[in-house]
């Protein structure tokens, strides 16, 4: 009887402390994360190895917390297995910041161990960084990149990515304390008027219903950077455009300097006007000076006009050509009409040569030739004609001589029975003289009448 008791008490104390649960468990500490009313649960891996008998074991937890892979497992005397754990908070849970309870590992027999949970619960903003790499004006493209500083897997997350350079929306999953860098192409017109300098670089992320806005920053490095252009053409009306341009982001001081003889800057416009204009002997410089931003450029048009300076040419050539010839005529003939009133109504002028001798001249012969329709009345003025040809209508006046600034008037009047409208047109008068033995010939202008006028009607040409 006595051994039997001693068997019972034996298999009361020993048996247990033989079969109790005898489980290794690395970490030494289990910590995951929530974030903040999202539904996604927080993991954490362990490492259990069995230094007991074969056993079934579960996973539980006195909370309301969900625990998760649900229901028994085996292993083995000796096994190691890796097991993650995944916890769900419970639907009204609302702690932020650091949050701990024990859940259990429960044996076969009964016999079980705790383990202590530290979660981390933040909000859906603190779990992300954002950043890019330094780039500058002439980057075609630009690198950003959202880090996942937690223990927490992200399987759908809608990004939107914006900043003064670009705007980028992706859609993508993120594992826990990974990194996800996206490269982006960038227009140069988006940024070409932006200063170096540190920019903001803006995220909006939706993951589920919750949404989170979360900043970094862009360097855009100094990078000085100015283009120079220069055009010509045109052949008299040369012009010629200069155009820098700032397509760094930096301020920037630039300057054009332009020299033209005094000759050609009589002829020459500019827009903008420079700045400053010095002159020196035969040359001007004209100077412009200019601070550009970002995106600014400076363009000048200089326009010459070589039309100015041939007409001026030509008028000269006309004008040396006419005096050449003024002076070489011995004998000047200037004719004009005026309107005479009729007694019968008749249509009727007088018809006036100027004579004018320059120089001593011989054996003059001036010779005027009468209109069709018009007779000429018998009186004549101071010089009176030497011949008058009825039949080939012309008036003719002889002097011997004329000397040098001596000068006559010949006058005589026309008229017609039928009325004259509009311009009436006098040929011209000619005059042939001898000029130290040689044989000369001087002509008048044309005379005009406009046949409506009756005061002044004389048109001289």
């Amino acid at each position: 009887m006595k051994k039997i008791i001693l068997a019972l008490v034996f298999i009361s104390i020993i048996l247990p402390s033989v079969l109790a649960i005898n489980l290794k468990i690395e970490p030494d500490t289990d910590k995951g994360t929530l974030i903040y009313r999202l539904k996604s649960p927080a993991t954490f891996n362990i490492n259990v190895t069995n230094f007991g008998p074969a056993d079934n074991i579960e996973f539980y937890n006195l909370l309301a917390f969900s625990m998760y892979p649900p229901g028994t497992f085996h292993i083995n005397n000796g096994e190691t297995k890796d097991i993650q754990i995944i916890v769900y908070p419970p639907e009204e849970f609302e702690q932020k910041g650091f949050y701990s309870f024990d859940y259990y590992i429960r044996s076969q027999d009964g016999s079980q161990m705790s383990r202590n949970i530290v979660l981390k619960i933040i909000d859906l903003n603190n779990a992300f960084e954002i950043g890019a790499k330094e780039f500058n004006p002439e980057s075609n493209s630009i690198e950003i990149y959202i880090h996942n500083k937690e223990e927490f897997n992200f399987n759908k997350i809608n990004a939107v990515f914006s900043s003064a350079f670009f705007k980028l929306e992706q859609e993508f999953s993120l594992e826990p304390n990974k990194r996800k860098d996206f490269t982006i192409t960038l227009n140069k017109e988006d940024f070409n008027k932006l200063k170096a300098g540190f920019y903001t670089l803006n995220a909006v992320i939706k993951i589920e219903e919750q949404t989170a806005e979360i900043e970094g920053n862009i360097n855009f490095v100094e990078k000085s950077i100015v283009t120079s252009e220069d055009k010509q053409f045109g052949l008299f009306i040369s012009t010629k455009t200069i155009s820098k341009k700032n397509e760094g982001n930096t301020v920037e001081s630039t300057e054009v300097v332009i020299k033209k003889d005094i000759i050609s800057r009589l002829f020459t416009s500019f827009n903008p006007e420079p700045i400053t204009v010095k002159r020196r002997g035969f040359l001007v410089t004209y100077t412009w000076d200019k601070e550009l931003n970002p995106g600014e450029a400076l363009n000048i048009k200089v326009k010459t006009n070589w039309f100015y300076p041939l007409l001026i040419i030509f008028f000269i050539v006309i004008i040396v050509v006419l005096a050449k010839r003024y002076t070489e005529t011995d004998l000047t003939l200037r004719k004009k009409v005026q309107f005479v009133k009729a007694k019968g109504g008749e249509f009727a002028l007088k018809v006036s040569i100027l004579t004018n001798a320059k120089n001593h001249i011989e054996r003059v012969n001036i010779i005027d030739k009468l209109p069709p329709l018009v007779k000429v009345y018998g009186r004549f003025g101071a010089e009176s004609p030497t011949r008058f040809d009825e039949k080939n209508r012309r008036i003719e006046w002889n002097f011997e001589k004329l000397e040098a600034g001596e000068s006559r008037v010949l006058s005589y009047i026309i008229y017609s029975k039928i009325g004259v409208l509009g311009k009436f047109a006098l040929p011209s008068a000619t005059a042939i003289y001898e000029r130290e033995g040689k044989i000369k010939e001087s002509e008048s202008n044309r005379a005009f009448f406009v046949a409506e006028q009756r005061t002044r009607d004389v048109e001289e040409g």
